[in-house]
Parts: structure tokens; sequence; C-alpha cells
């Protein structure tokens, strides 16, 4: 099992409203592409320009985990409207 943790600078965005019709498609999409992932919104929930998105992915081997948080990770980075400042991953095994 792997966990991602997004930490993401929103554009040119005023309110909390505007913040989730940022937020909202950008989840949508990752579970779309991404059908095996949770994801939500996990963080800075009372900032308007700030945004933490996590994600689990559960997979029968580590290099697969880290296969989608990579994909998921760019594809995050690639959005125009986004900034990534930051990329947390972390697998976890049997003991954890």
């Amino acid at each position: 099992m792997g966990a991602l943790t997004l930490d993401i600078l929103l554009g040119d965005v005023r309110s909390l409203k505007q913040k989730r019709s940022v937020v909202r498609p950008l989840i949508a999409e990752l579970q779309r592409r991404y059908p095996s992932i949770a994801v939500a919104e996990t963080g800075h929930l009372d900032l308007h320009r700030r945004a933490e998105v996590g994600l689990a992915v559960v997979s029968s081997s580590a290099g697969n985990c880290n296969e989608v948080m990579d994909a998921c990770e760019r594809m995050v980075a690639f959005r125009p409207e986004i900034e990534l400042l930051s990329a947390r991953h972390r697998l976890y095994n049997d003991e954890d």
C-alpha cells in the first residue's frame, strides 16, 4: 500500500468557493484516470490558495504503487492552474 500527499498552491483563487471549483475537478480527474486509488482533500481546508490532496493506492507490489503515485504526481504538476509545492510518497508493508 502507498500514500501520496500533495501540497499545492492554487493560482488566481480568491475564495473558498473558487478553491472548490479547482480542487473538486482535480480530485474527480484523478479518480477517473486511476480508479484503483482513494483520493480526497486532506488539509489546508480553511485557506483559499492552498490545498493538500491525499491519495492511497493498494497494490500487490511496491513497484506498481510507485508507478501510480508518480503518474498522479505528474498529472497534478502539469496542470497550469496549480503549482505543486511538495509531494510526499510513503510505502507501507505488512508490519506498518
